[in-house]
């Protein structure tokens, strides 16, 4: 390997070592101030923006399926039946549509 490619090594080496010990030291400075509840729901959020990122552009059974899911979450607080049950209803949603 070239000088250069060892240059990009060490660069990238040092800015993920960088993005580490920021999110660290955020972490600790938002911990300790008033701003702390949001470590505690950020789990959360970050799964339902996700969910909700997925379902953008998809078709009426998927969020049909994704209403069924939430439905069952939200009865049951278990997260196998929801993961099931949600896929169930998908299957039988597409299986009925075609």
């Amino acid at each position: 390997m070239s000088g250069g490619h060892w240059i990009l090594v060490l660069t990238l080496a040092v800015a993920a070592f960088s993005i580490r010990l920021i999110g660290l030291v955020a972490g600790d400075r938002i911990r300790s101030s008033r701003h702390a509840w949001l470590l505690d729901d950020l789990p959360g959020l970050i799964v339902v923006s996700l969910v909700a990122a997925s379902l953008a552009g998809q078709p009426f059974q998927t969020w049909v399926a994704a209403a069924v899911a939430l439905a069952v979450a939200v009865l049951t607080n278990h997260v196998i039946a929801t993961m099931c049950i949600g896929v169930l209803a998908y299957a039988g949603l597409a299986w009925a549509g075609g």
